[in-house]
C-alpha cells in the first residue's frame, strides 16, 4: 500500500503503532519545537496516544506551557485536515483554514486566527511583505505554480516564498511544513519531516535563498529530510516514489 492510502487507513480506522501515530508524533514534536515549543518527544507521543496531557511523566521535564499543549494537539488535526483535504487545490481560504486549525484556543492576546497579520513583522533580521499587500502576494504565488503537477525544486521553491511572504502574525513556519507535506502526497513525491535538529541549515538555507538566491543548502535540508522519511517507511514496507536523489537531480527540475 503506498503511504497516502495507508495514513488515510489508518486514520479511519484508529490504528495505532502505525505509520499514521508515528508521523503525527514526529511531525507534531519537530515542527512545533523549531518554533520553540518545550514538550518532549514522549510529552507529545503521551498526548496524542492517551489525549491527556500527562504532567507529571518524569519529575525531572519542566512544567508545559499552556500553548505548548494546544499547538501540538492542533497541529494533530492540522494533519488530518491535509489528509482529508489532499486533493483539494490550495487557495487563500485553504491556508487561512489550516491557520485557524493550527491556532485555535492559543491563549494570546495579539494573535489573529485564521486571517492575514495587521501588522508588519520580521524574521531574524529579514523584513516581510507589508500587511496591506500579503493578499495580493499569496494570490500570485498560488498562481505561479500548477498545484497538481508539482516538484519537489517547485516544492521548496513554493515554500521559501511562502515564508518570504510571512502572512500571518505567527504560525507560517507551521502551516508552511504542513503545505509542503500536503503538496508532496498530492504529486505522489516522498514527503518529509524537517527535524528540529536541522532547524539552523533549515533557517539558514531559507535565508541564502531568499536573499542570495542560492538554493542548494534548503533543498539539501529537504533530501536529508526524505532520507529519515524513507528509512520509516522501509521499516513498515510502504512504497514510495523518491523522484530525485541529490541535488542536482532537483535543480534539474526547474526546466
Amino acid at each position: 500500500m503506498k503511504l497516502l492510502e495507508k495514513l488515510i487507513a489508518e486514520k479511519n480506522t484508529g490504528h495505532k503503532g502505525g505509520v499514521y501515530n508515528k508521523l503525527q508524533v514526529d511531525f507534531a514534536y519537530n515542527s512545533n519545537h523549531i518554533e520553540g515549543s518545550r514538550l518532549t518527544h514522549d510529552q507529545t507521543r503521551y498526548i496524542y496516544e492517551t489525549k491527556t496531557v500527562g504532567v507529571g511523566i518524569d519529575k525531572s521535564e519542566a512544567a508545559v506551557r499552556v500553548n505548548d499543549v494546544i499547538e501540538t494537539v492542533n497541529h494533530f488535526r492540522c494533519f488530518d485536515f491535509i489528509l482529508d483535504t489532499v486533493s483539494q487545490p490550495v487557495d487563500e481560504a485553504y491556508i487561512k483554514q489550516l491557520h485557524a486549525i493550527l491556532k485555535t484556543g492559543v491563549m494570546d492576546n495579539s494573535a489573529v486566527i485564521g486571517e492575514y497579520k495587521k501588522e508588519a513583522n520580521y524574521v531574524a533580521d529579514l523584513t516581510t511583505v507589508a500587511p496591506e499587500k500579503v493578499s495580493d502576494e499569496v494570490k500570485k504565488l498560488l498562481s505561479e505554480y500548477d498545484q497538481s503537477h508539482m516538484t519537489l525544486f517547485e516544492i521548496a521553491e513554493f515554500h521559501m516564498k511562502y515564508e518570504r511572504i510571512h502572512p500571518f502574525y505567527d504560525g507560517n513556519g507551521r502551516t508552511g511544513r504542513l503545505l509542503m507535506f500536503k503538496q508532496c502526497l498530492a504529486n505522489g513525491i516522498l514527503p518529509f519531516i524537517i527535524d528540529d535538529n536541522d532547524k539552523m541549515f533549515y533557517y539558514m538555507g531559507l535565508k541564502e535563498w531568499q536573499t542570495e538566491d542560492k538554493n542548494e543548502r534548503l533543498i539539501n535540508v529537504l533530501l536529508a529530510s526524505q532520507d529519515n522519511m524513507a528509512a520509516i517507511l522501509d521499516y513498515f514496507g510502504i512504497e514510495y516514489n523518491r523522484g530525485a536523489d541529490n541535488y542536482k537531480d532537483v535543480l534539474a527540475q526547474r526546466f
